[in-house]
């Protein structure tokens, strides 16, 4: 007889010993709850149930991932960004509460539009696309990727979150398939890792998420070495184009955004206080 209290507590024993230690129990908890389609509220009322046999082997899968450090959100294939659920794979990469200052950031600035253009560039899951569309219901909003897998998933997240008939999805290699059009936004959290810091990342990200999608050669700038100028071109005068950026790149950002012809331009900092978002308007 497996109790619910005593199988947390073996499946935290096991993953204290993993590469994440520190989340061991919530971890277990939540791969349990998975299984069960219940809540941590349900759980405390129920420590004293016993887990169905059926599932005892399952959840041992599910243990032995965790530990070997594949993400909990790939195993439970789910994370919510802005308030919103979403499907994720390891077609994509999962969304970050940072990320959530780009789209505030693109909320402020496309309240100054009736009708936004807007068009997210290497979308993955959809996150930025599909919260723009819950919150901005008269924009018409553009979402790119280059992988057919990850335009599958976005589409998946716009159903799931009723936003399917307001988000156009395409394959696309940066703005290419837009070439001719154009937007009153540009948003875009493209690939901006050094390919030197693989190392330093954690198990989870450097095993376990797509590589094309973190990395961007020797600085992490290759990829803004070419969607900044693209960016400007499709954006009509007035326009706004807002990038996430990593650690220490202000600078190199700032001046690709001025050699392209940006003005105005401006960093957003994180919560740790360290510049985030990029934004530059068209003049």
């Amino acid at each position: 007889m497996s109790l619910l209290g005593s199988v947390v507590q073996d499946g935290t024993l096991r993953l204290r010993s993993g590469p994440h230690a520190e989340h061991a129990r919530r971890d277990a908890e939540t791969l349990l709850l998975h299984l069960l389609g219940m809540n941590r509220a349900w759980l405390l009322a129920h420590l004293d149930d016993e887990l169905p046999e059926e599932l005892s082997a399952p959840l041992a899968g599910l243990i032995e991932r965790r530990y070997r450090g594949e993400p909990i959100q790939y195993i439970i294939g789910e994370q919510e960004f802005f308030g919103l659920p979403f499907r994720v794979t390891p077609d994509v990469l999962i969304p970050r509460p940072e990320t959530e200052h780009l789209v505030e950031k693109t909320l402020a600035l496309a309240a100054g539009f009736a009708q936004p253009r807007i068009v997210d560039v290497g979308t993955g899951s959809g996150a930025i696309a599909v919260a723009l569309a819950c919150h901005l219901p008269e924009a018409q909003i553009t979402a790119l990727d280059i992988s057919a897998a990850a335009i599958e998933i976005a589409r998946l997240n716009a159903e799931r979150n009723g936003v399917a008939g307001r988000v156009r999805f395409l394959e696309s290699d940066l703005l290419a398939e837009v070439a001719g059009e154009r937007f009153e936004v540009v948003i875009s959290n493209p690939p901006y890792v050094p390919t030197a810091d693989r190392a330093s990342l954690s198990v989870e990200v450097r095993d376990h998420e797509l590589a094309v999608a973190l990395f961007a050669g020797a600085d992490g700038l290759d990829i803004y070495r070419r969607l900044i100028p693209a960016a400007f071109a499709v954006l009509a005068p007035g326009g706004f184009g807002l990038l996430e950026i990593g650690y220490g790149q202000l600078k190199p950002i700032a001046a690709l955004l001025t050699d392209a012809g940006f003005a105005q331009i401006e960093f957003v900092p994180d919560l740790q206080e360290i510049p985030r978002v990029a934004c530059g308007l068209r003049p």
